[in-house]
């Protein structure tokens, strides 16, 4: 074993018959299979179940949906919406992955990961680019 990895370990289950309301922190990874209303914010990966109902805004490193939010998703690392998730809200993420079959109703925002877009492709040897 490495040291003290605590990253991707599972710290809290908002379990299936389980309603939560409000601004929820949470340190650690988490799973949501019950339904969560408010706001989420959380310091590593969100993982909403099948079951999982949330209707908040969620902040979190990685977010994996598998159940159905209604919210808008600003992660600092990935989103995946798995094949048979529902979302409607908003995407901020350096990482997007959308399985086939997955439901997404809302816009998506890629953080640029470094300096602006290179630049457009030279003009031929001998020809003036476009314009001049």
């Amino acid at each position: 074993m490495n040291g003290n990895k605590t990253e991707n370990r599972l710290g809290t289950i908002i379990g299936k018959g389980t309603n939560v309301e409000g601004t929820v922190n949470i340190e650690g990874a988490t799973r949501i299979d019950g339904t969560v209303t408010g706001k989420l914010i959380a310091n590593d990966t969100v993982t909403i179940g099948p079951t999982g109902v949330v209707k908040a805004e969620i902040r979190a490193r990685s977010i994996v949906v598998g159940g159905r939010v209604e919210g808008n998703l600003i992660a600092s690392e990935k989103v995946e919406l798995q094949a048979k998730c529902e979302l409607i809200g908003d995407i901020t993420s350096k990482s997007l992955l959308v399985e086939h079959g997955a439901i997404f109703h809302g816009n998506s925002k890629m953080k640029e990961a470094g300096p602006s877009a290179p630049p457009k492709n030279p003009p031929e040897h001998g020809k003036k680019p476009d314009g001049i």
